[in-house]
């Protein structure tokens, strides 16, 4: 059994007089221990507002209704009571959130703030939860750990506050941690160095973790399977080779076409994505993704696409899905179709696959 099981995950926002919105559309997707999972996709997919239901940490307001399951280790976290939640939630699945800055109180010590969890879950105090605190610090690569334990949040550079997050979300070894776009405004050298503390983190302590970015760059070098997510449902999932190998879903092959390429020749422009993410149309009528695509045929539209399951264990939700390389293309089926974007071939990660 995997240790996270989301399984039809809704979240829907109502306001009296205005269209209800489906932020989260029938979300499915489990992480197994010591499996780092993507969840990825443009802002506005639903990726933020999944990770934040399954914590329990949605605003509480009128119109709010959360639905589906979210089952750490045989236990359903979205029936839990606020009591159970918050006994759960810092010690066992702890969260990584996206801007450090306003997520750390600003008027608290940084070693008050990391101290607070290890007395509320591990019930330590005084000097023992001091010299924890540092060793964490210490741990994150935060240099003088001792002395940044008395700063407050705006004496810390953007890349000490987010390996401070860090050091909170780990103090308890949680084993599930969930990392919402935790690179988000550092420059690209702190942002191999957290991506390199969270891959230790994984390594070392058989943490699971599920990475939320758009960032293809960090799928890559960091995640086992992937969910890609447009206008709140996944509409692709696969092990991270075959994806970046062989995409089917028009939306996964416009997110790579749009990526910059070192081994692109010179002159050779992006192929971006047409349209704007709010070009969505509703799940009932059809394919989200259908006022965008290029390959849109007259049966995208009507009715929802069926999941589709692959023999190597991949799902995509398409009619009309991109060929296979080396296979020839199929058979037009409607002649008023727009010609599908020729990105050329996706390279697949370099690293490893793991089993």
């Amino acid at each position: 059994m995997a240790l996270l099981e989301v399984d039809d995950l809704s979240v829907t926002f109502a306001r009296r007089g205005q269209r209800t919105v489906h932020a989260v559309d029938g979300v499915s997707f489990s992480v197994d221990a010591g499996e780092v999972v993507g969840l990825v996709g443009e802002s506005g997919c639903g990726k933020s507002v999944t990770s934040l239901a399954i914590m329990g940490l949605l605003p509480r307001q009128p119109g709010l209704r959360v639905g589906g399951r979210a089952v750490f280790d045989g236990t359903d976290l979205l029936q839990l009571d606020d009591r159970s939640r918050r006994d759960i939630r810092g010690r066992d699945v702890a969260m990584i959130f996206q801007d450090p800055l306003s997520s750390l109180n600003p008027v608290i010590p940084i070693g008050l703030q990391v101290t607070e969890v290890l007395t509320r879950h591990r019930g330590m105090k005084g000097e023992a939860a001091q010299k924890e605190a540092a060793d964490l610090l210490d741990r994150v690569g935060i240099p003088d750990p001792r002395r940044r334990l008395k700063e407050y949040p705006h004496q810390l550079s953007g890349g000490m506050r987010q390996r401070a997050l860090i050091a909170m979300a780990v103090a308890c070894q949680p084993r599930l941690l969930i990392a919402d776009e935790p690179t988000t405004a550092l420059d690209v050298t702190i942002q191999a160095q957290i991506l390199e503390l969270l891959k230790e983190l994984v390594r070392d302590s058989g943490t699971a973790l599920v990475m939320i970015t758009h960032d293809l760059g960090v799928v890559a070098g960091m995640c086992d399977t992937i969910n890609v997510l447009y206008a709140g449902r996944v509409v692709e999932t696969a092990r991270r080779r075959p994806l970046f190998r062989e995409p089917r879903h028009p939306y996964t092959v416009g997110l790579l076409g749009s990526v910059p390429r070192l081994d692109a020749g010179r002159g050779e422009r992006l192929n971006p994505i047409p349209g704007s993410v709010r070009d969505v149309l509703a799940w009932p009528d059809g394919c989200a993704f259908a006022p965008r695509c290029t390959r849109r045929i007259d049966e995208c539209v009507g009715a929802p696409p069926e999941l589709t399951l692959t023999y190597d264990g991949r799902s995509y939700r398409c009619v009309n899905p991109p060929p296979v390389p080396g296979t020839p293309p199929p058979a037009a089926t409607d002649a008023g179709a727009p010609e599908p974007a020729t990105g050329g071939p996706v390279p697949a990660p370099r690293e490893e696959e793991k089993p």
